[in-house]
């Protein structure tokens, strides 16, 4: 017998977002789980990609990787700001 690795989660909504989501699913024929699901995965992934990054920037930070005058000069010349 295989066991589940799912676990069920009880998440209260407000009603405007509740109403929407069950707009979605007559309108999809998908069920709340999957959508919710799929809203979630997309969350945490780019939570996680900018987590990561910032991570990484006070990383480089530590190690005294900093751009140079000239760099950040160039930059803006290109980009303006």
């Amino acid at each position: 017998m295989k066991l589940s690795t799912d676990r069920p989660m009880t998440v209260c909504l407000p009603a405007d977002l509740a109403n929407q989501l069950e707009k979605l699913t007559l309108a999809t024929g998908r069920n709340e789980s999957a959508i919710t699901i799929a809203a979630l995965r997309e969350y945490v992934e780019a939570e996680a990609w900018q987590i990561q990054d910032i991570e990484q920037g006070i990383a480089e930070a530590d190690r005294g990787e900093f751009a140079t005058a000239n760099e950040i000069n160039s930059f803006f010349a290109k980009y303006g700001g």
